[in-house]
């Protein structure tokens, strides 16, 4: 197993959450952070002052699938997220040792 870790522009979640699900994601983690990679953040004005805002708002989706639907998942990200432009985002692949269901014990590809 997997886990897929996925750092995209805020206004593409629901069409990645759309396409995941097509290639059969039944669940998933979504957490709103902020950060910067080669964006740098931005200047804004506010209030006549102007002031750096380092960190962009982002959202991060998380998801465990089985070796098998890897491929799958990173190409529906992909190609939902990219807008060519700077701050896209990234996309992490992790080897999952061990995923065990809280309610009812089931273990691995059972649990997810």
């Amino acid at each position: 197993m997997k886990k897929i870790e996925a750092v995209i522009k805020p206004f593409k979640m629901d069409d990645v959450r759309e396409a995941l699900s097509e290639v059969g994601v039944n669940g998933m983690t979504v957490t709103e952070v902020k950060g910067f990679g080669r964006q740098k953040g931005h200047t804004e004005l506010y209030r006549g002052a102007e002031y750096n805002v380092d960190f962009l708002p982002k959202v991060k989706v998380e998801l465990i699938v089985a070796n098998e639907q890897v491929e799958r998942c990173i190409e529906a990200i992909m190609n939902t997220a990219q807008t060519g432009k700077i701050g896209d985002g990234k996309v992490f692949v992790y080897d999952v040792e061990r995923v065990i269901r809280i309610r009812t014990g089931e273990e691995n590809e059972e649990a997810v």
